[in-house]
């Protein structure tokens, strides 16, 4: 169960250059309450995207209704729909305008796993329910609804709490998953290294067009 020394993380600690933000969340609670339950796990896997000016990012081509919030204050949920199917989560951060966050890959779920596997019934083990980002939405029960939120407010069923930051000495970074151009080799996706919940690395393979013969 969560201590009472969790407390909810400010807009300060968002407001800063999305490459010291991102390391620093590993650690950190996330906590979702919704109608059916709460949901609590401890974040172990992230990445970094920076905007305007990393070509990995949503926001690189700059401003769309998709992205819009990206530009706005740090603290803010950006969430979107990928493959047809499946959502991802972000944390804005850095000042006001400049469009970087970080994406939450994967985590421990602490509390709330019965309600969690209801959710990922496939999931064969405890360590994968929030293994992946996509995984990790559905595990909170995360969805579009969320997207513009303000994780630092005190109305939202979904916070950001200080937890027990990830010893440096454990911190790993490599390239982000699925990344491709000139983006792909930015080592701006960070885990907790030896942690079961962490995502299989996957490198960005391109589609293979269809012989006509």
């Amino acid at each position: 169960m969560l201590g009472h020394a969790n407390q909810p993380l400010g807009r300060e600690f968002f407001d800063r250059h999305v490459v010291d933000v991102a390391p620093d969340l590993l650690g950190r609670v996330l906590v979702c309450t919704l109608p059916e339950g709460t949901v609590s796990l401890r974040l172990t896997e992230v990445e970094a995207y920076n905007g305007a000016d990393d070509p990995g990012s949503h926001a690189y081509r700059g401003r769309t209704p998709r992205n819009e919030v990206m530009f706005g204050p740090p603290g803010h949920v950006y969430v979107y729909f990928t493959y047809g199917m499946h959502f991802c989560m972000n944390l804005v951060t850095d000042q006001d305008g400049h469009s970087s966050a970080v994406l939450l890959r994967a985590g421990e779920v602490l509390d709330g796993v019965e309600l969690a596997r209801r959710r990922r019934p496939t999931a064969g083990r405890d360590r994968q329910l929030a293994q992946g980002p996509a995984r990790l939405t559905k595990a909170l029960g995360v969805g579009l609804d969320f997207n513009g939120a303000d994780a630092c407010g005190d109305r939202l069923p979904f916070s950001v709490l200080t937890g027990t930051p990830a010893d440096p000495s454990l911190i790993r970074t490599g390239p982000r998953t699925g990344v491709s151009g000139a983006g792909a080799a930015t080592p701006w996706r960070f885990w907790i290294d030896g942690d079961p919940s962490v995502s299989p690395y996957r490198a960005h393979v391109p589609k293979r067009r269809r012989s006509s013969e």
